[in-house]
């Protein structure tokens, strides 16, 4: 498009009717290119995909619409109906007393600033103690929270860190620094997520994990020295019960074999006796059929039994000269 530069006000109209044959020329294609611009952008913002590890809140007119699990979606396009997408399978974390720096090396890297104010709590018998702990959570509702709260992850650590010095202001601090700590984590956990189903706010806390517990530096030289005592006695305790435990079974041991032998020697004996007094009442029996041929037979068995003790017999008889050698052990090999 040029224009008459001269001065003749007829070249001056005829190049503004000349501008006006060209604009409505270009209107009738201006339109078509409009629509199917609109078709285009429509096109494009008529779907969108939700990831695996997210839902996707609907909102329609700034109002809620529904909630659609992860794959390929379609909505009201230009702007009608707006998506947020929400990392609902993520465990997210919170962190008191420190901050991880980096977790993308070897070697996960803390920041050197202090945050005393979060980790350092009374406990119940009046001690201080330093307890860092993380608390990892999941968005279980996406809806809930979203607009349920305006600061969820505000609110989640409030709650935690009043959490957390409940629990501990309820224990003493050596159970804190030994053996309590799983109990600590288990209790604190079933009061977060009771107080955050109080809240509604969409939010499931999936562990919560004591990091570091120490008493302040302050006192933790006394501390230490405290703990080296309870160490030598809980030593000295274990030593007591090895000796205990050695010494102890092996006179029980000697006692029960001591009880063994005089239980069998008592029941040897008892059998014995019991034997005997049935070969007495067999004799007995015996006597009382045939008294002189029984009598005879005891006297004959008690006599050899007699003799066998002897090493040498002689009989003397008046109505014989001289000594008669019965029975005469050295003589006679040892038989009869």
């Amino acid at each position: 498009m040029s224009f008459n530069n001269g001065n003749n006000p007829n070249d001056f109209i005829n190049d503004i009717d000349r501008m006006k044959n060209e604009f409505r020329n270009s209107a009738k294609f201006l339109g078509p290119i409009i629509v199917i611009g609109l078709l285009v952008i429509g096109a494009f913002t008529s779907f969108y995909t939700v990831e695996p590890d997210e839902e996707a809140v609907v909102i329609r007119f700034g109002k809620y619409l529904t909630t659609n699990p992860p794959g390929l979606h379609f909505k009201v396009p230009m702007g009608v109906d707006q998506v947020i997408k929400v990392k609902t399978k993520r465990v997210l974390q919170a962190e008191f007393g420190f901050r991880t720096q980096d977790t993308r090396t070897r070697r996960t890297t803390y920041s050197s600033n202090s945050y005393k104010t979060e980790s350092l709590m009374l406990t119940g018998d009046l001690n201080v103690a330093d307890v860092e702990w993380a608390v990892q959570f999941q968005i279980s509702d996406p809806f809930k929270y979203l607009f349920q709260t305006s600061s969820p992850e505000v609110n989640i650590r409030d709650v935690s860190e009043s959490i957390m010095r409940r629990v501990v202001g309820d224990r003493s601090v050596t159970d804190i620094l030994t053996t309590g700590k799983v109990e600590i984590e288990t209790r604190a956990l079933v009061l977060m997520q009771e107080v955050l189903n109080k809240y509604d706010m969409g939010v499931r806390i999936v562990t919560v994990k004591l990091q570091d517990v120490n008493p302040p530096e302050v006192v933790k030289p006394s501390f230490n020295e405290v703990n080296e005592a309870k160490q030598e006695q809980e030593k000295s305790i274990n030593q007591a019960e090895g000796e205990y435990n050695k010494i102890i079974p092996e006179a029980r041991g000697k006692a029960q074999k001591l009880v063994s032998e005089a239980e069998g020697y008592a029941s040897a004996e008892v059998n014995r006796s019991l034997g005997d007094a049935e070969k007495f009442e067999a004799i007995f029996k015996e006597y009382k059929r045939a008294p002189q041929i029984t009598r005879k037979r005891i006297y004959l068995e008690t006599m050899s039994t007699i003799f066998k003790r002897f090493e040498n017999i002689t009989v003397v008889d008046p109505e014989v000269k001289g000594l008669l050698p019965v029975f005469n052990k050295s003589l006679n090999g040892g038989s009869k």
